[in-house]
């Protein structure tokens, strides 16, 4: 197991992912890139500083879609940065925004900056809503789209609510990343981690209890083991 310091760096050939950060309830923030197509992952705050300390202006222009694994503001406060910055700099072609049925977060930031911005966007914004499990391709890259368990308390700090949660499985050139996002143990990402050639998997559970909100160390590394290489991310400071 690597040690979780940020950020991680994995590539392989043109196949590569910088995590800058993965921290509980402060932020997160993902690059992928295949090729010279550029992914973003759950921009998080600080998202564009984090890219702008890698890519020149025009790298970040480029990117062409951005994942979503869930609403929380840790996975999500970064997104206005990013629309704010591509119209701003004036970002030609097109943005998708991939993001799991019920994660009213992403339409409600989406629905306000057109609402803020009217028709002074230069570049086309579409939102990609995933309501099932079927394979996506962008950009040569194929992407495997998988639910996940993930709850949150409500405000008696007893009763809990399902978060809208999708991890994704990206693939390019015979390489594979799993991603599994914000999750309690699951079946089905145990089933996407298992080969891959590098898993990112979350233990943000400080106690080995198991809940349904998030996964303990053991149950993260018993995951983890299964791909040929791992990482632990969003661990608790």
């Amino acid at each position: 197991m690597k040690l979780t310091k940020y950020p991680i760096i994995w590539r392989r050939d043109d196949f590569s992912i910088k995590i800058y950060c993965s921290i509980p309830n402060i932020a997160t923030g993902i690059l992928l890139q295949a090729g010279e197509n550029k992914f973003v992952i759950d921009p998080g705050d600080g998202i564009l500083r984090d890219l702008n300390s890698d890519l020149n202006a025009v790298s970040i222009l480029s990117i062409s879609d951005i994942f979503i694994t869930h609403g929380h503001h840790d996975h999500v406060g970064g997104v206005w940065s990013l629309l704010t910055y591509f119209r701003v700099m004036r970002k030609k072609g097109h943005l998708n925004i991939f993001y799991p049925n019920g994660c009213v977060e992403i339409e409600s930031i989406y629905n306000a900056f057109i609402k803020v911005y009217a028709n002074t966007i230069p570049y086309k914004i579409n939102l990609k809503k995933i309501t099932d499990q079927k394979s996506i391709t962008s950009k040569r890259v194929k992407i495997k789209p998988f639910k996940v368990i993930h709850k949150e308390l409500l405000q008696d700090n007893l009763t809990k609510r399902v978060v809208p949660s999708l991890g994704y499985k990206f693939s390019f050139e015979n390489q594979t990343i799993c991603y599994g996002g914000d999750t309690a143990y699951c079946d089905s990402l145990a089933s996407a981690a298992k080969g891959s050639d590098l898993a990112i998997i979350e233990a943000g559970n400080d106690h080995e209890d198991s809940d349904d909100m998030h996964m303990s160390i053991s149950e993260a590394k018993s995951i983890g083991k299964t791909a040929k290489e791992y990482y632990l991310v969003h661990v608790p400071e």
